[in-house]
């Protein structure tokens, strides 16, 4: 059954921990996404002196790389990773890797339906289950405004000479983002997620 964003909201605590009975650890709520960068620049509006027409370089280069990210609305907790494309073996490493950071811990993880996501050759880790969100919904995932954060703080209006470039300055805003836990709260911490208990598991 595909919930609507309302029963969503209503039925999330209920889903949640029906997925996580019978775990003796601690509950991580998280909801995951991946986003495509590239060498397209992206022309933003920006400050300039007053009379003064500000220009920026513009270039469609059509070469991309990929990040997966899952945060923890309840705490500021950023995962990610930088990988060359999506398919449910990238899938399978980005979980693993997830996982491994938080191995005391069960994840509940909430994601859209991409077909990568609900591929049956998908790995799964012991300490994970996967949940989803309603289709053509990315109001309902938090991780979408990190993507935004990004774009605005880091690649608007810039343009790169390689794809190596545009992977070292994700690198530079992922390293910058997963050390702040409190920008990661307030990017993500929807209300309607952060006011879930996790305690009673």
């Amino acid at each position: 059954m595909i919930l609507s964003d309302r029963r969503l909201l209503k039925k999330l605590p209920e889903i949640i921990l029906h997925n996580a009975q019978g775990q003796n650890r601690p509950l991580r709520l998280m909801f995951q996404d991946e986003a495509r960068f590239g060498r397209i620049s992206d022309p933003r509006s920006c400050w300039a002196p007053k009379d003064c027409r500000p220009e920026v370089q513009v270039q469609i280069i059509r070469e991309y790389t990929y990040v997966f990210a899952a945060v923890s609305p309840h705490d500021g907790t950023l995962d990610s990773l930088i990988l060359p494309e999506v398919n449910a073996q990238i899938m399978s490493i980005f979980l693993a890797e997830v996982a491994a950071r938080h191995p005391k811990e069960f994840i509940v993880m909430f994601m859209d339906q991409a077909a990568w996501h609900k591929a049956n050759d998908l790995q799964l880790p012991e300490n994970m289950c996967l949940l989803w969100l309603p289709p053509y919904s990315p109001q309902c995932n938090p991780t979408e405004h990190i993507w935004d954060e990004i774009r605005e703080k880091w690649f608007a209006n810039r343009v790169f000479g390689s794809l190596d470039a545009v992977e070292d300055t994700l690198f530079e805003a992922l390293v910058d983002l997963e050390k702040d836990n409190e920008k990661i709260s307030n990017l993500t911490g929807f209300d309607w997620i952060v006011s879930i208990s996790l305690n009673a598991t």
